[in-house]
């Protein structure tokens, strides 16, 4: 009768060759195939009424396959004699392959569960705060595990070499100049991924914030593992490092509501009444889709020499709401005032004096039609009202008489 041992010594027969290792490897491959994607199949039909697992097993279809298959094919490397040519670099290949693929094969659930999360939670809303919250701790801590993933996965396959293994353990026994050498050259990798848990926790910015980066302004696009992408308002994309938004003030208008208020300013004449530019705003803002009925303010905040500063305040939803408010509010109040108020719209004022401070005669600048000319008589001079003293009929007697008497 047959026992076990009888059928492992048969099925390990063909092992003894490389020839007959191949073609049992072939075999199994393909019946390991033709049984992932079978019950792949068989697991997706079932789950379509479930989107969210339907999602999953779509991202870690592929990289299941590749483990399956390289766990067969390291079984059939196992089972291979010691003595086969060749079998110890083929085993060692094999467990970095399998170590790469269990890695992918990681990386792929850690993502397929931050996207299920990222549907379960769309983004559709007006006021999608807590989506945008959620987005946000999904990616990036979807991302900082994919990183730690990466890295233990390297270090496995790494340390499957006995070289690289005796040199982390003098890594990890010794504090000397090799581990601060390796410390400062991981910076960059540790400080991204405590800022990007740092995002993720404190939330300093979500996905679609509107941010204000250097003077630009923009939303938050994507967030990385080493970097922020910013949509700017002309469909410029400003990328911005991630550590930046640890280390520097900047200002969110949706950290905590995306409503807002707008300012609009205009310079109008002094004399202009405010009473009709109020009933005008009003009469504005409320036929405005774009306003939220929260505030409509105008005041004066500001005086020149030449005009006094109108500061209009409005409110809507959301920022791009309220920049077609604004908009819309300061074209509608600069055609009430040219239709209504041209005289009071900002002007040159200057007063012309008589009295120059150049200290020559007035005469000069007078015009010539004005000025007495030479040798003119007592009409000329009584005709002329800024005629010198001097110059009038009866001015020189009195000179002449001083003289005589001298």
């Amino acid at each position: 009768m047959y026992t076990f041992d009888d059928f492992n010594r048969v099925a390990e027969a063909p092992l003894h060759t490389w020839f007959g290792a191949l073609i049992v490897s072939a075999i199994v491959l393909l019946v390991t195939i033709g049984i992932h994607r079978f019950g792949a199949r068989v697991v997706m039909r079932i789950a379509r009424p479930h989107p969210l697992i339907s999602v999953v097993l779509r991202y870690i279809d592929k990289p299941s396959l590749y483990v399956l298959v390289i766990l067969v094919l390291d079984g059939v490397w196992t089972e291979a004699p010691d003595t086969l040519r060749h079998i110890e670099p083929v085993r060692d290949f094999t467990a970095i392959a399998l170590i790469a693929a269990l890695t992918w094969l990681s990386v792929r659930s850690a993502a397929a569960i931050g996207e299920a999360i990222i549907r379960a939670h769309p983004l559709d809303s007006a006021d999608n705060l807590q989506a945008r919250s959620i987005h946000t701790q999904a990616r990036v801590l979807a991302r900082s595990v994919m990183i730690v993933i990466v890295i233990v996965g390297l270090g496995g396959a790494l340390m499957t070499f006995p070289n690289v293994r005796q040199i982390g353990a003098s890594l990890l026994a010794s504090a000397g100049v090799a581990g601060l050498v390796a410390g400062f050259a991981a910076r960059p990798v540790l400080g991204n991924l405590i800022a990007g848990l740092q995002i993720a926790l404190s939330q300093p910015i979500r996905l679609d914030d509107v941010v204000v980066i250097q003077g630009e302004w923009g939303r938050i696009e994507e967030i990385t593992g080493t970097y922020v992408a910013v949509r700017v308002w002309d469909q410029r994309r400003l990328i911005v490092p991630l550590q930046w938004f640890i280390e520097n003030p900047f200002p969110n208008w949706t950290r905590s509501s995306s409503q807002i208020i707008g300012t609009v300013f205009l310079f109008v004449d002094y004399r202009m009444p405010i009473a009709p530019l109020r009933e005008e705003l009003a009469r504005i803002v409320e036929n405005a889709p774009e306003w939220d009925r929260r505030v409509q303010v105008l005041q004066v905040t500001d005086g020149t020499d030449r005009a006094m500063q109108l500061r209009a305040l409005v409110s809507s939803r959301d920022s791009g709401l309220n920049w077609d408010l604004r908009c819309r509010v300061r074209e509608g109040l600069l055609d009430f005032i040219q239709r209504h108020y041209p005289q009071y719209l900002p002007r040159a004022r200057a007063e012309v004096s008589a009295e120059l401070e150049t200290g020559r005669d007035e005469r000069e600048w007078l015009p010539r039609s004005t000025q007495a000319p030479a040798g003119s008589t007592a009409a000329h001079t009584e005709a002329d009202p800024v005629a010198s003293r001097i110059d009038r009929p009866g001015a020189a007697e009195p000179v002449q008489k001083a003289k005589e008497k001298a």
